[in-house]
């Protein structure tokens, strides 16, 4: 599948509740519901959105705050492309077996 085009509409993608929680508050939230192109789109601009935000939140809570968005953008991204996030914990754990994971702090620089 080829990469979405980037929405041209105004808005950002916001979880289901959202216009529920404003319609509590007294306020009459505009929204509609995207196309599936433009819903992967905004899938790609939420999930950068909330990388940045997991990179930079402080630690402790807040960036479990920040990691527990980020999962559900991926857990979206993987039922928007076919596939229950059970799929893919299944490849993690496969590369994560074969490759290793993160916790080393390895870092590489280069060849010789």
């Amino acid at each position: 599948m080829p990469p979405a085009e980037p929405p041209t509409r105004p808005g950002k993608l916001v979880r289901d509740g959202i216009p529920g929680i404003i319609r509590a508050a007294g306020k009459d939230p505009q929204v509609y519901v995207a196309d599936p192109a433009e819903y992967l789109a905004r899938l790609g601009d939420k999930l950068s959105e909330e990388a940045a935000e997991a990179r930079a939140a402080r630690g402790g809570q807040e960036v479990l705050e920040e990691l527990a968005d980020l999962l559900e953008v991926v857990r979206a991204l993987a039922a928007a492309h076919g596939a229950d996030f059970a799929r893919v914990e299944e490849l993690r754990r496969r590369k994560a077996a074969e490759r290793g994971g993160f916790a080393g702090r390895v870092v590489w620089t280069g060849n010789r």
